[in-house]
């Protein structure tokens, strides 16, 4: 078996051979100056609001799911992020999204973000949502409709590092 630090960045390195090929669905985000922390780069932080972002907005305009009036909303139970590259303002990003697990009342999410005009990630990360009923708080199924737009994102990544649709 091997030690724990050596399985993270054999992880890492994967992640960071990720591909926009990978991704089905993609958000352009452009840089603020207040998203810059003192080393002039992204502020750590700034990278989960655009995490929260893509599949926000995914969630919304896609699966029809809407925080205020859905019986069900999904609540973030794991994350974690990955940098490889520096990324600052005035940059202009595309954030890649896909699913890489879909279960009966969870799913995970995989993002990359990419500097526009570039094929390797800057960054990749990624969170777990649980969905629970919007008033009790009690774990629920995914609805319907939600579970066919977050299908339409679940795939593998191959050995060439290409996608492939687990459906």
């Amino acid at each position: 078996m091997q030690p724990k630090e050596t399985r993270r960045i054999d992880q890492g390195n994967k992640l960071k051979s990720r591909r926009r090929s990978v991704y089905p669905y993609f958000l352009s985000y452009r840089t603020r100056w207040i998203d810059n922390d003192q080393y002039a780069h992204l502020n750590n932080s700034i990278y989960y609001h655009l995490f929260d972002s893509v599949v926000n907005s995914y969630l919304i305009t896609q699966c029809n799911l809407s925080a205020r009036v859905s019986k069900t909303i999904g609540l973030v139970v794991s994350s974690h992020c990955h940098y490889f590259a520096p990324l600052s303002f005035p940059d202009v990003l595309d954030l890649g999204l896909r699913v890489t697990h879909l279960g009966k009342s969870s799913v995970t999410y995989e993002i990359a973000v990419f500097k526009e005009g570039s094929n390797e990630p800057s960054a990749v990360g990624g969170y777990t949502h649980v969905f629970v009923d919007n008033s009790s708080r009690r774990t629920a199924e995914i609805e319907a409709q939600t579970l066919a737009g977050l299908k339409k994102l679940l795939s593998t990544v191959g050995d060439d590092g290409n996608r492939v649709a687990k459906l």
